[in-house]
């Protein structure tokens, strides 16, 4: 199945008004990165009525697999989650049990955003609950070995290369290494063939160019930080 390209941004910067100014452009999605920068769970709170108020939607890259950390993000309206370190099939369907009510183990409660405070049915709530995406993140070598196994996974929406940490595993220090490329055009295909999302980060357009005919579907590509000092540094005066 061929899932058409999806585009989005890290979201670094604790500020609900980034989100809603990227709410302003063509963007897909953006993911908040909460594994990376300093995001707790108000600010996550408030960046997700942001998306949510300006009809973009967000993703959370959680810092941990731990069940009140999926919990939060998914309560407060996250459309997904981006799974750090995900390395094998049976990590990836415990991620989906804890994300999941129906077949899976997540505390219910009608009350957050995600179920419209209450508005909702408990029918609907669960519904619209179970509708979260989970994305793993495939950045080891041996998540690589077990990345058709995690991508077979019921409830397993995608994968996502992360080139840089894939990188250390194989005692490399640099994420465009012959090897690390070799890894995600592996996962890439893995992902395409089984009709998952196909994520990874790219720097830019011209990397995206480069990974979207070997199946990549879904891009994050740069950040709000690198975004803003790109910007800047393009209208800077320089001796």
């Amino acid at each position: 199945m061929s899932l058409q390209s999806q585009i989005g941004t890290f979201v670094k910067t604790a500020s609900p008004h980034v989100v809603e100014v990227l709410g302003t452009t063509a963007l897909n999605f953006v993911c908040l990165d909460a594994e990376h920068a300093p995001l707790d769970r108000a600010m996550l709170d408030l960046m997700v009525m942001a998306g949510r108020a300006s009809h973009l939607k967000v993703f959370i890259r959680i810092a941990e697999i731990n069940p009140s950390v999926i919990l939060s993000a998914l309560d407060i309206g996250a459309h997904g989650l981006l799974v750090p370190h995900v390395d094998s099939a049976a990590q990836a369907r415990e991620v989906v049990a804890m994300a999941r009510y129906r077949g899976g183990n997540r505390g219910y409660s009608g009350s957050p955003r995600f179920a419209a405070y209450g508005s909702m049915g408990m029918k609907d709530a669960l519904r619209v609950g179970d509708e979260a995406q989970v994305i793993c993140q495939i950045e080891s070598a041996a998540a690589v070995q077990e990345a058709q196994a995690i991508a077979a996974e019921p409830g397993v929406a995608g994968l996502f290369v992360g080139r840089a940490d894939l990188a250390l595993s194989k005692g490399l220090e640099n994420s465009r290494d012959d090897q690390v490329t070799a890894a995600t055009q592996h996962v890439l295909a893995v992902a395409h063939r089984a009709g998952k999302i196909a994520g990874m980060h790219v720097a830019g357009t011209a990397e995206r160019a480069q990974f979207e005919p070997l199946g990549a579907n879904w891009f994050i590509v740069a950040s709000d930080q690198t975004l803003l000092r790109q910007a800047a540094q393009a209208i800077a005066i320089t001796a």
